[in-house]
């Protein structure tokens, strides 16, 4: 499928049509899921970020529209990167909310409390991407409601997996659309919608809320320019084969899917409580597990577990490491291996608890103790730079794509 429209672009619907349906029904489709009404709408985007960056340029050109000045993010500090970078993009003031420490989920009275008038959204994460845990969606909803303030619930890591967990039987809170008071959703089609990289979906509840995403320069002597999100020219082979991953696995396959990577998370869970010496933060109901401890350095499990051909994400503030499961992670064995891998690390890491981390671990706990976080700044834009050398040693390996592709 991406072969035939590898050449096509969304920016020349009359020349494509093909592609601008397969795009809209994307959005339809998404809409339906999260239980859009008749007016609710969307795009699709390139990636969990840009549908943020939408949202996020929508809210704000309504808050000028308001006559807000200087408008803020209200969100929690768990809510992705993405609304800081957005911050940073737009020129808007990032209002971070702490967590409750029990349950992980924004503090909402804390969140109360900083609505201002120069409040443009509000944010919650469904669920967030640290510790897998739903934010409070019907209670910031209600203050959404009471101060009139858009309010966008971030489902990009986990939105193809919520949308199927009540008929795959793990019911939730309401997260979607159905809650009065949330105008916008962002969802990766890419991540549990298993489409390739790079497409994303943002949907709003009305499509008044969608006409501040775009972008239209009536006078440009190239003739009228109108586009729906950041780029220009935009890959029809991505919506093409996005469209056709959906339509091939169904609603039957993704919740048989949604099923399977719930049952093992709930297992993983439920044996892990057992060991004693680890934490698991909060009550993560989708399908990210993160891990702590308050008897050894947590980053000395990641390093272990590594060693093991695991790859979990290093987290900070608090220090902590998580796994996020997938459809591979379901095959038989699987899981049970994760569980007894992780058992027989604390087993070992206990005969030495107070021993010092090495490696990977090590740069991230030291990253946190640094009190000049501009340092962090330049060392990470160092490791950018990086990226772009053409200079690779000789042991370098491609492990994530064909193996035939050095």
């Amino acid at each position: 499928v991406y072969g035939e429209f590898a050449w096509s672009n969304p920016l020349h619907p009359d020349i494509f049509p093909g592609v601008r349906k397969m795009e809209a029904e994307v959005v339809r489709m998404a809409c339906t899921l999260f239980n859009g009404g008749p007016q609710s709408c969307g795009t699709v985007t390139s990636g969990g970020t840009e549908s943020i960056l939408m949202a996020c340029k929508a809210y704000r050109d309504l808050a000028f529209e308001k006559g807000i000045k200087y408008p803020e993010i209200i969100a929690p500090v768990s809510a992705h990167a993405a609304f800081d970078k957005a911050a940073n993009y737009f020129g808007m003031k990032m209002v971070h909310i702490p967590l409750d420490k029990k349950t992980m989920k924004v503090d909402v009275k804390a969140m109360r409390r900083a609505i201002s008038k120069n409040t443009a959204m509000l944010v919650c994460s469904a669920p967030q991407f640290p510790h897998g845990v739903i934010d409070p969606i019907e209670e910031v909803a209600k203050l959404a409601l009471k101060y009139n303030i858009p309010f966008h619930v971030d489902a990009c890591l986990g939105g193809f997996l919520i949308v199927f967990m009540e008929k795959a039987g793990f019911p939730l809170p309401l997260f979607d659309f159905r809650v009065k008071g949330v105008t916008s959703i962002s969802a990766d089609t890419h991540k549990y919608g298993y489409a390739p990289k790079g497409s994303s979906v943002i949907l709003y509840s009305n499509k008044d809320y969608r006409h501040y995403q775009y972008f239209v320069a009536s006078d440009w002597p190239g003739g009228l320019y109108a586009s729906p999100s950041i780029a220009g020219s935009r890959p029809g082979g991505i919506v093409a084969a996005c469209w056709a991953t959906m339509m091939h696995i169904g609603e039957d396959g993704y919740i048989e899917a949604t099923k399977k990577i719930i049952t093992a998370a709930r297992f993983i869970i439920k044996e892990l409580q057992k060991v004693k010496e680890i934490v698991i933060f909060g009550n993560p109901e989708v399908s990210v597990i993160a891990l702590g401890s308050d008897k050894f350095d947590i980053y000395r499990l990641s390093n272990s577990l590594t060693a093991k051909g695991w790859n979990l994400n290093t987290l900070q503030f608090p220090s902590s490491i998580h796994i996020c499961l997938t459809v591979l992670h379901t095959k038989p064995g699987v899981a049970q291996l994760f569980v007894k891998d992780i058992q027989e690390s604390v087993a070992v890491i206990m005969k030495d608890p107070g021993a010092k981390t090495t490696g990977v671990g090590a740069i991230y706990g030291m990253a946190q103790t640094i009190p000049d976080r501009s340092m962090v700044l330049e060392i990470s834009k160092a490791f950018l730079d990086c990226l772009y050398l053409t200079e690779m040693p000789s042991s370098a390996k491609q492990i994530n794509g064909s193996p035939g592709h050095q």
